[in-house]
């Protein structure tokens, strides 16, 4: 799209509101494939689920010249296009599932355990246990009692099942491991004794290089990339599934005593990690040079699983996904690997589109890492599986993305990297701790434009902790020494109670520090974290009932935290933010083409503060105006007024202008500028005083609604706004809040004077989105609409000049 500068003007322009300030890609710290776009990988992939479509047989199946693993071929397929967002009734999935069906549960079994896993995950990833669940309970028996049971590889597979003679090998095993995972998050029951087998095939000096890394079988060897991604992505399972529950006295849960066996498996992954960080590729098998689709798709696996974004400096994703966009075949839109079934565009293509597809997962939390290693101060993961667990019971919910994922959000590496837009790939950062935090000043002020830049800081004292909460006040005081928002106890009005489950304030303790639009600092007391790491996605057969409610409980209060900060919409993974705060050099243009003032009233005005600026930014950057970007508030009452063109004006609370403020402020008005206006999360106090403020200056011409036709929301104008997005929240059943999106045309008012719109005012919000602070409970339009209407605002402003009255 190319936006064309309004009449009386010729002003450079350039393409596409995509590269707008809030959304601009931020340059990765590895450097490989810093520009990659979702739209690029989204793409990809729609050629890639066209490509593997084509392939399909008559019969639903696809056949893998030289593998005759039909129903694994097909299995893989399914699940391919499951993940890339085909849907469940779209006619190649339909007929996938159909042949899977149709087939004995012998003939499946009888593939071995290739077959017999992936056909487990494609009915898991179905999602239609009322046709499946007998069907994935048998399979999951034959791979169970098909483990190797005792000797060197007890709690291995083989390629048959069961293993024939005691054989087994990572790449079997790994692919069980996936199966007997999705299984048991369907609610198929895995009994224990086999989760502690595969430990022992796993875990320990016999079965884990001294490097770190794994082999293909437990005979020696050197370690392979494709073996140690398998290695982390199943011991990272392993932590959720060997859970075990030690209570208190009172029937709490004691999550804070060391667990020698949880240390185990996290020393077992952060060694393998290492390897992969000294050996990484992504454009072949490390220490292997084959299988290099294969390889992607474990990487993809252990990244995701293990909440790591980077190993070592390498950005996985997008240089994984950098290379595959480049070996993509041009022609056929499917790929080919350089081994054993790879070398086939079938499953080449399906490898390929699980490692874009569920690598573009949206990150929803960062769990922040912060302290001295080297000093054993890991009280950052004191419940290592916390941030995991939660995202992982999110991704199952109605409304929500059907695959969000976490990450590390290594603090100290982010700030020397400067990395502000990767942290800003997860819109929540929990940080929890038993002590006082001890950050540096560079990384306070990291988090203060993390939060500033739209992110929400969520504490959570772990372990009845010593002085953990008063670091966390003296932490916030240290991000905002100028005007430090004090932490103060939730109540019951406040949205967080109600964005998902209608939870009770009086029970549930939460304290929050508003800033402006929002409340994007919130602390909990209670150790919420020690719950969402013992949450488990099916039931624990011994588990206490009171525990089980109790982490039910504190599950809930989680999901409504995360509700609240991202209103259900995290964003896209490689369309981090563009932290605007950093853009200095923009503040050189004192005088540009169009200054824009803001109007301070007693009506919290100032509650959005960088919005303007982010929107007089995207102007320079879209349309080409020079425009100052150092915003200048004055009172309505002040003559400066009428050096502005535009006077911008927003708001949380009732005002009221006093005789000599309406006097000016009318007179402005009337002689060609313009008020541009919205109510602040649609805040129903400031649009009552709004529209008593335009009913007392103009009383013969209220504000009225601006027709969709009008030229404001034209591309002569910019952007072509016959449809535009908004939020618009809606209390149901109990009182939770829902927040639907409607698409429609945009609901403006105005004042007309002199044939010209001289007041343009929004009662839905627009400013908090110019900032990315809205919530779940804000009604307005989303960032991107909001953008596009208010340059369409400033550009029409341009064609208007105030001119001040004679004296």
């Amino acid at each position: 799209m190319r936006l064309s500068p309004p009449p009386r003007i010729r002003l450079p322009l350039i393409a596409g509101l995509a590269v707008a300030a809030l959304s601009a890609p931020a340059v990765a710290p590895s450097a490989a494939a810093q520009d990659l776009s979702s739209a690029e990988v989204k793409r990809s992939i729609d050629r890639g689920v066209a490509a593997l479509a084509k392939l399909q047989r008559r019969d639903g199946s696809w056949d893998s010249p030289g593998v005759s693993h039909v129903p694994g071929s097909t299995a893989l397929c399914v699940l391919a296009l499951l993940n890339s967002g085909e849907p469940v009734d779209s006619p190649p999935v339909a007929a996938g599932l159909k042949y899977l069906r149709g087939l004995p549960i012998g003939e499946i079994v009888g593939g071995g355990t290739y077959d017999t896993s992936l056909a487990l995950m494609a009915f898991a990833a179905a999602k239609e246990p009322r046709q499946d669940s007998v069907r994935m309970t048998a399979l999951t028996r034959a791979l169970e009692n098909g483990r190797v049971k005792d000797g060197r590889n007890r709690g291995g597979w083989g390629y048959g099942l069961p293993s024939m003679g005691g054989g087994a090998d990572r790449s079997n095993s790994q692919y069980a491991v996936l199966g007997l995972r999705d299984a048991a998050y369907a609610g198929v029951p895995v009994q224990r004794r086999t989760w502690e087998d595969i430990a022992n095939y796993w875990v320990g000096a016999n079965a884990q290089n001294r490097d770190g890394g794994y082999t293909y079988g437990l005979s020696g060897g050197g370690a392979r990339g494709s073996m140690t991604v398998a290695g982390i992505a199943t011991v990272s399972i392993l932590k959720s599934m060997l859970r075990e529950d030690e209570l208190n006295p009172d029937g709490t849960p004691d999550c804070c005593s060391e667990n020698a066996a949880e240390q185990e498996l996290e020393q077992s992954v952060e060694a393998a990690a290492n390897w992969l960080t000294r050996y990484f590729a992504v454009s072949r098998n490390p220490q292997y040079n084959s299988h290099t689709l294969y390889y992607l798709y474990g990487l993809e696996r252990a990244g995701r699983l293990a909440g790591r974004r980077f190993f070592g400096e390498h950005d996985w994703y997008r240089e994984g996904a950098a290379w595959l966009l480049r070996n993509q075949n041009p022609r056929t839109g499917g790929w080919v690997g350089n081994g054993f079934g790879e070398s086939n565009e079938i499953v080449g293509t399906a490898f390929s589109l699980l490692f874009l597809s569920k690598g573009l997962s949206p990150v929803l939390m960062n769990k922040l890492k912060y302290g001295d290693d080297r000093a054993g101060d890991e009280a950052w993961q004191t419940h290592p599986a916390d941030a995991r667990n939660l995202t992982f019971h999110v991704s199952g919910l109605p409304k929500w993305p059907k695959l969000v994922t976490w990450q590390v959000l290594d603090l100290e590496k982010a700030v020397v990297a400067g990395d502000l837009a990767g942290a800003l790939q997860g819109p929540v950062t929990l940080m929890t701790g038993r002590d006082a935090p001890r950050l540096s000043p560079a990384e306070v002020k990291f988090l203060r434009d993390y939060i500033d830049a739209g992110g929400f800081l969520l504490g959570v004292e772990t372990c009845d902790g010593g002085d953990f909460r008063a670091g966390f006040e003296r932490l916030v005081a240290q991000m905002y020494p100028e005007d430090a928002p004090k932490l103060e106890r939730l109540t019951a009005e406040h949205p967080v109670f109600r964005s998902e489950y209608l939870l009770d304030a009086d029970v549930v303790e939460l304290y929050g520090a508003d800033l402006g639009c929002r409340t994007p600092i919130m602390f909990s007391p209670v150790d919420l974290s020690c719950y969402w790491d013992l949450w488990t996605p099916y039931d624990l057969p011994d588990r206490d009932p009171q525990l089980l409610t109790q982490i039910t409980q504190k599950v809930n209060v989680g999901v409504n935290i995360l509700a609240y900060a991202t209103g259900r919409e995290p964003p896209d993974k490689l369309e981090a933010k563009d932290p605007i705060a950093e853009q200095g050099a923009r503040d050189a243009v004192e005088r540009g083409l169009l200054q824009v003032a803001k109007l301070r009233h007693e009506g919290e005005w100032d509650a959005a503060p960088r919005a303007l600026r982010n929107l007089l930014l995207a102007l320079n950057r879209t349309a080409g105006v020079a425009a100052s970007t150092k915003v200048k508030s004055l009172p309505p009452g002040d003559t400066n007024v009428f050096r502005y063109p535009v006077l911008y004006m927003h708001g949380r609370g009732a005002f009221s202008l006093g005789q000599a403020e309406r006097e000016r402020l009318k007179t402005y008005l009337e002689n060609g500028g313009v008020l541009f206006s919205d109510a602040c999360c649609g805040s129903e106090p400031f649009d009552r005083a709004m529209r008593d403020l335009m009913g007392e200056l103009f009383p013969e011409s209220p504000l009225t609604r601006i027709p969709a036709d009008h030229e404001l929301f034209s591309e002569q104008i910019g952007f072509d706004l016959s449809r535009v997005r908004r939020r618009a929240p809606a209390a149901v059943g109990a009182g939770a809040l829902e927040a639907d999106v409607v698409v429609g045309e945009p609901f403006l008012e105005g004042v007309t004077v002199n044939g010209r719109l001289a007041v343009i005012y929004s009662k839905y919000d627009i400013s908090c989105a110019l900032e990315r602070q809205t919530t779940v409970a804000c009604a307005g339009y989303i960032p991107e609409d909001a953008l596009k209407i208010g340059i369409n605002v400033l550009r029409y402003a341009l064609l208007r000049d105030p001119v001040a009255p004679e004296q």
